[in-house]
């Protein structure tokens, strides 16, 4: 299957979507999960589109995962995580749903359950309040 320039990703990549960023450099954007299901939930994506981790540029790989592992110390830090989860799916046998190659980066505490995928989409205001927690959080 081809990559779809015009998935929400590349849309927000574009700017023709907002999003609440939390992190940006040359090869990558994060941002919070408007859906999430855990608060924190961050998403990771390539600037340059591939549907997913199957048809990626190997050369593209290093520095998004560079990116992941930031994003991740710091959303661990700005929610006192005790652990992180990073989820990532390829096509929809495995739960892909936008295809676009995305991490998804979610602080964990034991025994506290993930919230349901339902498609509510939460408060802009927290989602705001969680994107300059991270964005606090960030170190080099």
């Amino acid at each position: 299957m081809n990559y779809d320039s015009n998935n929400i990703f590349a849309k927000i990549l574009r700017g023709e979507i907002p999003c609440h960023k939390v992190y940006e450099d040359d090869h990558s954007l994060a941002f919070m999960d408007v859906m999430p299901q855990a608060d924190g939930h961050t998403l990771v994506i390539p600037k340059r589109g591939s549907r997913n981790l199957l048809d990626a540029e190997p050369v593209e790989l290093g520095p998004l995962l560079a990116s992941v592992q930031k994003v991740s110390r710091a959303v661990r830090k700005a929610f006192n995580a005790e652990g992180v989860l990073i989820q990532q799916f390829n096509e929809p046998a495995a739960g892909q749903t936008v295809f676009h190659l995305h991490f998804h980066v979610l602080p964990r505490t034991a025994g506290t359950a993930l919230r349901p995928h339902t498609g509510q989409m939460a408060d802009p205001a927290l989602l705001a309040d969680h994107a300059g927690r991270i964005r606090g959080a960030l170190t080099d």
